[in-house]
């Protein structure tokens, strides 16, 4: 008798334990992100639009059997030898299976590098576009839906033509996204026509650049194009410009669209003198306003920069390992292209359980992301479109002609 109640036991026990497992697991994602470092104001809405998506797969049903899809943060701080540190605690401890992020296009080739590829993790990242990560050999690992510099450079470049700039200057802080879209823009911009009259690089967070800027405006040019991080070099570059008279215009990208530049050199100063390129989501869409609806009701602004990608990368993980049908690493580079690319039934921002249904009948589905069309190339890269910002009448970041 007691042997039967010991043996009876035993099997509850057992039987608990794989219902645990099977209704009460956990697939680990690591979340990379900048949380501090140049661009920490700008990560704490991208942390959250990733968390969000996180939540609405978790609120309807979850992972595979149901399991808590669970982002694992680690700090990359904008910093390649930060971002190698914190990708190898999330991949040899933590143990996550995949990695969304990380910010910055300098910490996302050195976590992956080092780390992910090495490792046979995918990363998945949502803010890093320098051109040189498309060239990484990456073993079908490093995907991003944010698009390339060499298309934002070219982009770029022909915005500043068409608003009748001929002659620049341009500097550029010495890290990969800064560098690469520098040497992409000036070279767009010369096969225009234009003229770059100083191209030259400085480094960051140094407490002046007066005469770095002193030599580039000796030749007299139109303006000033600035590719930096606002946090590092960008706020003091043009305080240093505007207080000494050497510049007055000025042309950048998404690393300067934060408010803290319009607070700390004033709406007034900026107004009809600077313009910020930056990709942008497909606004008015069914996947976008999907997507914008449910983070305005979190209390975030749904047109903050890159939140509208970061939403999307944490969704595609989840999508990619519930088609894998495991939290197997080896099996989510495949199912990634499998979620995203049409054909298949159309899964819009906040369609998890509809997703979830549509994989268990073995149908194909297509992600239709919230920063637009997600068609990832042989390069793991997208195609997409930016907008230009200058400083509005009510003293913020405003799209301009």
């Amino acid at each position: 008798m007691k042997k039967t109640m010991i043996a009876a036991a035993a099997a509850a026990a057992a039987l608990a334990l794989n219902g645990a497992v099977a209704t009460a697991g956990e697939v680990k994602v690591g979340s990379a992100a900048a949380v501090t470092g140049p661009i920490a104001e700008l990560v704490v809405a991208i942390v959250n639009a990733r968390n969000l998506a996180a939540t609405h797969v978790n609120e309807q049903g979850g992972l595979l059997g149901g399991d808590t899809y669970t982002l694992v943060p680690g700090d990359s701080q904008c910093d390649p030898k930060a971002a190698v540190d914190a990708g190898a605690k999330l991949v040899n401890v933590e143990q996550v299976v995949a990695i969304i992020g990380a910010n910055c296009s300098g910490a996302t080739n050195g976590m992956a590098q080092s780390v992910s590829i090495p490792a046979g993790v995918v990363m998945l990242s949502d803010t890093a576009t320098a051109p040189s990560i498309s060239e990484l050999d990456d073993n079908d690992l490093v995907f991003r839906v944010a698009t390339s510099d060499d298309l934002h450079g070219r982009t770029l470049a022909q915005r500043a033509w068409d608003h009748g700039y001929r002659k620049l200057a341009v500097t550029y802080a010495t890290d990969d996204y800064n560098s690469g879209f520098a040497e992409v823009f000036a070279a767009a911009f010369t096969a225009l026509g234009g003229t770059i009259t100083g191209n030259e690089a400085h480094e960051p967070n140094k407490a002046s650049y007066r005469a770095e800027l002193a030599t580039l405006a000796g030749a007299e040019p139109d303006g000033l194009v600035l590719f930096a991080y606002y946090g590092s070099s960008g706020i003091t570059i043009l305080r240093n410009s505007l207080e000494n008279a050497l510049f007055g215009k000025f042309l950048g990208a998404d690393g300067m669209m934060d408010n803290s530049v319009i607070e700390q050199i004033g709406a007034d100063n900026l107004r009809g003198n600077i313009m910020l390129s930056q990709p942008a989501s497909a606004t008015g869409s069914p996947p976008y306003e999907a997507f914008a609806a449910a983070f305005e009701a979190t209390g975030n602004a749904p047109d903050a920069p890159f939140v509208a990608h970061s939403y999307d990368v944490s969704f595609l993980a989840a999508l990619a390992i519930e088609k894998a049908g495991s939290a197997d690493r080896g099996a989510i580079s495949a199912a990634l292209r499998e979620v995203a690319n049409a054909p298949g039934t159309v899964i819009l921002p906040g369609e998890w359980a509809k997703a979830k249904a549509a994989i268990a009948a073995g149908e194909d589905i297509n992600y239709e992301g919230a920063s637009g069309p997600i068609e990832f190339d042989e390069k793991g890269d997208v195609t997409g479109t930016y907008t230009l910002n200058g400083v509005g009448d009510d003293g913020t970041w405003t799209p301009v002609m």
